[in-house]
């Protein structure tokens, strides 16, 4: 008898066990469901945030890009402003004999036209905190070995360099601003252009551009800590 009862006891326990332990996997199973959901919802407020911080990067450059072109839209400086980037390219002849890296007399007058008007643009409205560089970059055709090349590229930027940030340069309120973001860059002959018919121009490949960089680096790590990558 006692057995008996004994059995139907732990069958009684076993029977109220199991529901239990079944409803216990029920919460923790929507538990998870509802963290999920939580995660995607964050995730997703993460993306918008990422996407509003892409669309303000491309909406300065594409502003300052067209502030750049109303600029110089009516210049008689012989430049060229690339539409997509914002760049300013100009033949190496206004400002360098060929094969020569010595700015030419005359060129001094063209940089202390050309220099203001563009930083005028970059550092004086509303642009400057959003400007990691500028870059002057020098280019050359395909005449001699690359290193030659690229050390007359790199001379040539430095010298225009050189000479904005020196005491002959005219306008001293700009230089305090130009310290901590103006570089010289070489691309030796890598970076060449063509012509009007798509074939290699020895000429359009002599070259030296103003170029500027906005802090897509400090701009791509907050995007990062947003994605807590």
């Amino acid at each position: 008898m006692n057995t008996k009862y004994q059995r139907l006891f732990k069958r009684s326990e076993e029977g109220h066990f199991w529901p239990s332990f079944t409803d216990l996997l029920t919460s923790i199973l929507l538990c998870f469901i509802l963290i999920f959901i939580v995660m995607m919802v964050i995730k997703s407020l993460q993306i918008e945030e990422m996407k509003k911080t892409i669309d303000q990067i491309m909406g300065v450059r594409a502003q300052l890009v067209g502030d750049i072109k109303t600029e110089f839209e009516d210049t008689t400086l012989a430049i060229e402003v690339d539409d997509n980037t914002g760049a300013i390219i100009f033949d190496t002849e206004v400002l360098f004999e060929f094969d020569d890296s010595k700015l030419k007399p005359n060129s001094f007058e063209f940089l202390d036209e050309f220099v203001p008007k563009y930083l005028d643009v970059l550092l004086e409205s509303g642009y400057e905190e959003y400007i990691a560089e500028i870059i002057i970059e020098g280019h050359t055709d395909r005449q001699g070995g690359y290193l030659y090349n690229l050390e007359l590229a790199q001379d040539r930027a430095y010298n225009v360099a050189s000479y904005i940030l020196g005491d002959e340069f005219p306008y001293k309120n700009i230089q305090e601003h130009l310290e901590d973001k103006l570089t010289v860059n070489s691309k030796s002959y890598t970076d060449f252009r063509t012509d009007e018919d798509g074939d290699y121009s020895a000429q359009e490949s002599r070259r030296v551009e103003f170029k500027f960089r906005l802090k897509d680096e400090e701009i791509l790590n907050k995007t990062r800590e947003i994605l807590g990558e």
